[in-house]
């Protein structure tokens, strides 16, 4: 099975970053740049975005099972209430990244999600706003045309922090927007440029 899944990816055109590791296609073929509208998940991306700082994307990858085990399936609300004594404990997770200013940032995003959340009825409705509310399609024909930021980024990230939000820079805000789907990244000769609509 898995020697006709290699096959497969082989044979399909991607954007150049997504074709060095399994893990890497099986997450550019089905989740980066889809369109997310949902709160938790997007709630999700954000805190791994921001615990990605420094690290290769791959890095998080192999650690988001582990995330979602420590952080409590990304429940905001539980997150929210994380004591000192908390934070320890994640401190000695060998699955996470052990960075005390990350998982603090983790559970201060955690009270500021929920205070978008009930401002704006939901943290899609807030976070959308930024593209207006529909995806941008780039026309990018190779990853190195693509920005590390945009003017969209710089705008949520200046928000975001206005906030509260911590690890929020404008970089970190383009590659959450490029995963959620806010953006279209993929580069025109990806077979996922024409598939996500």
């Amino acid at each position: 099975m898995l020697g006709r899944l290699g096959r497969v990816h082989i044979m399909k055109k991607r954007c150049d970053w997504g074709t060095e590791d399994e893990l890497y296609i099986e997450y550019h073929d089905r989740e980066w740049g889809v369109p997310l509208h949902d709160d938790r998940r997007l709630f999700e991306f954000l805190i791994l975005e921001g615990n990605q700082a420094g690290l290769s994307w791959i890095t998080i990858l192999k650690k988001c099972e582990n995330y979602r085990l420590a952080l409590d399936g990304f429940d905001a609300r539980k997150i929210a209430r994380y004591k000192d004594s908390k934070i320890q404990s994640l401190l000695k997770d060998p699955g996470i990244v052990r960075n005390r200013l990350k998982l603090e940032a983790t559970v201060a995003n955690a009270k500021a999600f929920l205070k978008a959340q009930s401002e704006f009825c939901s943290f899609d409705k807030y976070i959308w706003q930024f593209v207006g509310g529909k995806p941008i399609r780039n026309n990018w024909k190779s990853v190195a045309e693509i920005p590390a930021k945009s003017d969209e980024s710089d705008s949520m990230s200046k928000d975001l922090k206005k906030r509260g939000f911590k690890f929020v820079g404008s970089t970190i805000c383009y590659a959450f927007m490029q995963a959620t789907g806010m953006v279209n990244d993929h580069t025109i000769d990806c077979f996922r440029y024409r598939e996500i609509k």
